[in-house]
């Protein structure tokens, strides 16, 4: 019995900034899948007709000069719709380049594109959840791709293309293991409860541990060395509160604020949709925007409700 084909658009875009609403494609590529072998391949320029940010040249390089005899949008919609048809397309944080594919398609075509999206890092993490980074290049690190150019759009696509069938075959694996494991879904929320309650416990007696380490050394204990090469030591670290208004221009001044202060996403996405906010600064905040991701949890209810916990 002949194989059946699996086609897959591997794709990835560059743009003039981080709304799919307002800013544009200034490059697009994709790659042709058939079972998991590259078999065609479309790259093209486009003129936003628009600016493009600083903050994303900075990030791709694709300056006004370089696209300026490039095809408009309209000019290279059709092709890119022609290329994707009504496959599966796939790219890493999958949500950005295929919103601004189907803002464009909208735009050109009055009607949304009808390709399902997958999304090569919530894969990435689903599989390797204990990595640090779950960006492309840790992808490709992890699956032996080598890389020269990051942030086109082609070597970017051809670096997930390589890495792709890889991560699938363990995504489909691991995914046929919990779907396998459905029935039993009761019994394994309380093997997690006991799992959770073996973790704190043993998170507590690590703190009381540390405790009496600590008593060791404030009595005068000297370092304590492992044969497997551990060095128990004492450190006493002292901190200060500052008031920030009062230093604020002064890290300013010395390009430190970035640094100095961590930026509370969470707290700013309230603020855009906050009725006390006018639309002319809501529209320079969203404009500071610098990624674009979607996130789905499970949540555990305390049984005094008074407590959440993100699994």
């Amino acid at each position: 019995m002949p194989r059946k084909k699996i086609i897959e658009i591997v794709l990835d875009v560059e743009t003039t900034g981080l709304d799919h609403k307002k800013e544009r494609m200034v490059e697009f590529a994709a790659l042709r899948l058939e079972n998991g072998k590259i078999k065609d391949r479309f790259e093209t320029l486009i003129n936003p007709e628009q600016h493009i940010r600083k903050s994303s040249i900075a990030v791709h390089g694709i300056t006004e000069e370089m696209v300026k005899d490039a095809p408009t949008e309209a000019e290279a919609m059709p092709k890119i719709l022609e290329f994707i048809g009504d496959y599966p397309i796939v790219a890493h944080n999958a949500i950005f380049d295929y919103s601004f594919i189907n803002e464009a398609a909208i735009r050109q075509t009055g009607k949304p594109i009808p390709n399902k999206y997958i999304d090569s890092q919530m894969m990435f993490k689903e599989i390797y959840p204990d990595l640090e980074s779950c960006g492309l290049e840790s992808l490709m690190r992890k699956f032996n791709v080598e890389f020269s150019t990051r942030h086109r759009a082609m070597a970017d696509t051809e670096g997930l293309a390589k890495a792709y069938p890889q991560l699938k075959e363990l995504y489909q694996k691991k995914y046929s293991w919990q779907v396998q494991q459905l029935d039993n879904v009761e019994y394994l929320f309380e093997r997690y409860l006991r799992i959770q309650q073996a973790v704190q416990t043993m998170q507590s007696e690590l703190q009381d541990l540390k405790s009496v380490f600590r008593l060791y050394f404030e009595q005068g204990g000297q370092e304590i060395h492992s044969p497997t090469g551990e060095t128990l030591i004492y450190q006493s670290k002292q901190g200060y509160a500052y008031d920030f208004v009062e230093i604020k221009d002064l890290l300013d001044e010395l390009g430190a604020l970035p640094k100095a202060v961590k930026l509370n996403n969470n707290f700013v996405d309230r603020l855009i949709s906050s009725q006390s906010v006018s639309p002319e600064i809501r529209e320079k905040i969203m404009a500071a925007r610098q990624s674009f991701s979607e996130t789905r949890n499970v949540q555990i209810i305390k049984s005094d409700k008074r407590n959440e916990q993100t699994v």
